[in-house]
């Protein structure tokens, strides 16, 4: 029962102004971006749309299924965002379209250059130091929930593009440098999460990450996580912090609150021995990450499973 991150609604598009009622299409150019409000008032089915650069979707209202090329089909909900690469045919469903009910979502479509750009930036100043760490967009992880940074970004972006501010450009310039990074360290921390399971000993982020699985209903303190890493303390939280965009602590919760959802579902467990099991030595405190993190306490979410 995760809350999800849900963009702010943007106004639809004043009817007498539509030009289809299947993916009608409002346009917002920048210098190295493209923002597309995409709307559709009635049903609809195999609906194809391409972009020529990488393009970041996020549903605001409605429900879409996606057919992406080698990809099994999803269905397509408000909180969601998928990243589709360059070139890719998107083939798309509106099952529930009503012009009561209409679909809505933005394509960000943004420049190769700028990207590459930014890559090359991260590689160069963030590198973790192990030979064959490199940032890369990834479209094996194309399709995930928001959360709370990516949300605030994509609303301030769709804000700046479709103001009428002289200075949109260099605003938007910067909130998308921030949001590219935030999607590159939310994907290297899955795929660094993949790899701890394969290969523990394979660099230094899988040996930290496999410590912290192994060692999750225990203490965890930082100082050992830092000699795990051979880092001081404080070089180890801005390693940590420039790979994956989260301290170490709020990476620990995320997964002690992972294992929390899992021993929830057991409706004899109580909330304070979950708790405990999960590694928190204050049960109080456990609610408060458990209610910051999933948007509702261990209780109510316990209960809407039962």
């Amino acid at each position: 029962m995760q809350i999800k991150n849900y963009l702010q609604e943007i106004d639809l598009t004043v009817p007498r102004e539509l030009q289809t009622l299947v993916e009608n299409r409002r346009v917002f150019n920048l210098r190295n971006c493209e923002l597309n409000i995409f709307e559709s008032y009635e049903q609809a089915y195999q609906v194809p749309l391409t972009f020529n650069d990488l393009v970041i979707t996020s549903m605001i209202r409605g429900k879409k299924v996606m057919h992406l090329s080698d990809k099994p089909s999803f269905d397509y909900l408000p909180g969601e965002t998928v990243i589709v690469s360059p070139q890719e045919r998107m083939i798309i469903d509106f099952p529930e379209a009503t012009a009561d009910n209409p679909t809505q979502c933005i394509a960000l479509a943004i420049d190769e250059t700028y990207i590459r750009e930014t890559v090359d930036y991260l590689n160069s100043y963030y590198n973790s130091g192990d030979g064959h760490q490199n940032w890369r967009l990834s479209f094996q992880q194309y399709h995930f929930e928001n959360n709370h940074e990516i949300t605030e970004l994509i609303n301030k972006l769709i804000r700046i593009c479709t103001s009428q501010d002289k200075s949109k450009n260099i605003y938007a310039d910067l909130q998308l440098k921030e949001l590219l990074i935030r999607l590159l360290q939310s994907q290297q921390l899955g795929q660094a999460i993949e790899n701890s399971v394969t290969d523990a000993n394979g660099n230094r982020l899988s040996f930290v990450l496999n410590y912290i699985k192994e060692h999750l209903t225990e203490k965890i303190q930082v100082d050992a996580l830092s000699r795990k890493a051979y880092l001081s303390r404080n070089l180890f939280f801005k390693w940590f912090r420039e790979q994956f965009g989260i301290t170490p602590v709020e990476y620990v919760n995320k997964e002690r609150i992972k294992l929390a959802k899992e021993l929830l579902v057991k409706p004899q467990s109580s909330i304070y021995d979950v708790s405990k099991l999960c590694g928190f030595t204050d049960v109080n405190y456990f609610i408060r990450v458990f209610r910051k993190l999933e948007g509702t306490t261990p209780k109510v979410y316990q209960s809407s499973r039962g």
